[in-house]
């Protein structure tokens, strides 16, 4: 906006030589130049509160915190109320209610019978001192406004009569003297006079000012002292341009921007300059607050930059963690996983800064609901598989007095059947916590072992028969030994180990101190000879997984299900082999079928072993993808 005034011509000023000499001197000095303060170009901001105060602003409150904050607000005057507080203070008090009425809600609708349309929540009386103590604010608040707006109206008023009054002093040439002393009072009168309302400040201005000049112009006052009053007009405005030059080297461009106004203020309140000067020196002011001014808006575009960036971050964490499904997680490990993505999660929330004011709030509650979400149903889980161990546990003590009961018995074939049918039980249980695992265990193995243990001292060529089965199996070792070290063709290589490999499984117990010892060596000679004759063995399903698990890289979210699967089976493999390991002693001298059970027991096991080999090597090929 630029700002002009309305200088006498040369001819005008040799007429005003019949002037009154002192109106003549004192004239000049009312003219202006510039708007009135109510149409300022720009408009000053509050500086923003300090970091401490933005944290204890944003920080959730109790509801009697709440309530002692409003209390105070509604004991100061109206002036002194911040409106966005109380508007904070009341989103804060109904979020908290809200969430009360919804738990009642819930515990209603939990009851049996209950009609859900019958639900009533039940009265508050701090939520009803809480409405009335918003009301007292909004009373104060809605008094200040109507005087404010009083005051602008009176101003206005009064201003309009003295621009009238001057309108009619300009049409009065005649009496100089006379007039020129009350036109300077109403200058000052219309100076003093407070503001008006903001939509009719700039037309209201405009009047004035061609009123004053008006006058100015149809009395020509006397020359010599309008350029006097040029001259220190000029001389105020250049020291007011110095200074504003000096503001740009300071870095805080709230303060900066805020000085800047007070400058245009007094900018404002000095008269014009000479006319030949006017738009040089108003282009140097208004060319050092167009630099300033676009420091301003820079500094606030790149904070929005900044809040748009962070408002896109804590988005993204949200939509990640609303992703994750914990509705199905069974295990303590898949839990212990899930709780490490939340975690870090909030690590990562921790890091940035803040949304728009608009968005930080709601993305902030988004963000607690789904954290408080998913440790609510961790608990749940901890706490039901607490009651779970507990009772499996239970269950278990009570087989280990039942075969505790058991195991002097004579009634050799009954009681083993029963033992037996108490370990097909057992294994039905579940786990138990683990302090009580080992313990449980082994009091329970004590118990069947010892009855075993006399059932085989009175059971005659059992041990025989084992040593013949172990020399048997040492034999069939040597055998495959010495195919690997042959030269015999692949074909030919292939046929004899599948026929060594059937007679091993032939072969019934071995001593129960020599089975993992003589099963180890089998195994590994039989896995040369896979690597030595190119044997097909896992390799075709792990390349079909290379290949599947290419397909998933770059979805983050399939790849996390998918090691989140494996984990379970890999989990499900390892108990079933602690349960092949733990009932393998009791199949020793059980019965004439006892052989070929525990031949059967042993080829699951290794079928499981090689299962979790692979299972590990298929999750670290995730976790290299992610």
């Amino acid at each position: 906006m630029e700002l002009r005034d309305q200088s006498l011509t040369p001819e005008e000023v040799k007429d005003t030589a019949n002037l009154d000499p002192q109106a003549a001197s004192a004239a000049e000095t009312v003219k202006t130049e510039s708007p009135a303060p109510e149409a300022s170009e720009t408009v000053a901001t509050e500086a923003e509160p300090k970091a401490e105060e933005r944290a204890e602003r944003h920080r959730m409150l109790t509801k009697d915190e709440i309530i002692e904050a409003l209390e105070k607000a509604s004991a100061l005057e109206a002036e002194e109320i911040q409106a966005d507080d109380v508007a904070r203070l009341k989103q804060q008090f109904y979020q908290i209610r809200n969430e009360e009425v919804r738990v009642e809600r819930e515990a209603f609708e939990a009851v049996e019978g209950n009609n859900p349309e019958d639900f009533t929540p039940a009265p508050d009386p701090v939520e009803e001192k809480a409405k009335a103590l918003l009301n007292v604010v909004k009373e104060k608040k809605a008094a200040q406004r109507a005087a404010v707006e009083a005051r602008l109206q009176a101003n206005y008023d009064r201003k309009k009569e003295i621009i009238e009054k001057l309108r009619e002093m300009s049409a009065d040439t005649d009496n100089v003297n006379r007039l020129f002393p009350a036109v300077r009072e109403m200058q000052n009168e219309f100076k003093e006079i407070g503001e008006v309302p903001q939509q009719v400040a700039a037309e209201l201005w405009k009047s004035y000012q061609e009123a004053v000049e008006q006058f100015y112009d149809q009395l020509k006052i006397n020359k010599e002292l309008r350029d006097y009053d040029f001259k220190k007009n000029l001389t105020e405005k250049e020291a007011l341009i110095a200074e504003a030059e000096k503001l740009r080297e300071e870095e805080d461009v709230i303060v900066v921007f805020k000085r800047l106004q007070e400058l245009h203020d007094q900018w404002k309140a000095i008269g014009p300059v000479g006319k030949e000067m006017r738009e040089e020196i108003w282009g140097r002011f208004k060319n050092v607050s167009t630099e300033i001014n676009k420091k301003y808006q820079d500094y606030f575009v790149e904070r929005k930059a900044r809040e748009r960036e962070n408002e896109e971050a804590k988005t993204a964490i949200c939509e990640r963690l609303e992703a994750l499904d914990f509705s199905k997680l069974s295990t303590y490990a898949a839990w212990d996983t899930m709780t490490a993505e939340f975690l870090k999660a909030q690590e990562e929330w921790k890091t940035l800064g803040y949304a728009s004011r608009k968005a930080n709030n709601a993305l902030f509650a988004r963000f607690r609901g789904l954290c408080d979400k998913f440790f609510a149903a961790k608990a749940a889980f901890f706490k039901e598989m607490k009651d779970v161990l507990a009772k499996n546990l239970e269950r278990k003590i009570a087989l280990c007095e039942r075969a505790e009961a058991l195991k002097d018995s004579t009634d050799w074939r009954a009681t083993a059947d029963e033992l037996t049918a108490m370990q097909k039980e057992w294994r039905t249980i579940g786990a138990v916590a683990k302090k009580h695992s080992d313990q449980v265990w082994h009091r329970f193995l004590a118990a069947c072992d010892y009855f075993f243990d006399q059932k085989k001292k009175n059971t005659s060529g059992t041990r025989r028969n084992e040593r013949a089965n172990l020399e048997q199996k040492h034999e069939i070792i040597e055998k495959l030994r010495a195919l690997g070290e042959s030269d015999t063709p692949r074909d030919e290589a292939a046929k004899q180990l599948k026929d060594l490999q059937a007679e091993w499984q032939s072969v019934g117990h071995v001593p129960f101190a020599e089975k993992d010892k003589v099963y180890e060596a089998y195994r590994a000679v039989v896995n040369s000879l896979y690597d030595k004759f190119d044997l097909a063995r896992r390799g075709s399903r792990m390349e079909s997984f290379e290949n599947s698990l290419s397909e998933m890289e770059g979805d983050h979210n399939r790849l996390l299900r998918e090691r989140e699967r494996l984990l379970r089976v890999y989990e499900q493999r390892r108990s079933e082999i602690l349960t092949y390991e733990n009932n393998m002693g009791f199949l020793s001298a059980r019965s004439k079928n006892a052989d070929s059970m525990l031949r059967d027991m042993q080829r699951r096991m290794q079928r499981l072993r090689d299962d979790l080999a692979e299972l590990e090597t298929k999750i670290k090929s995730i976790d290299s993808k992610l």
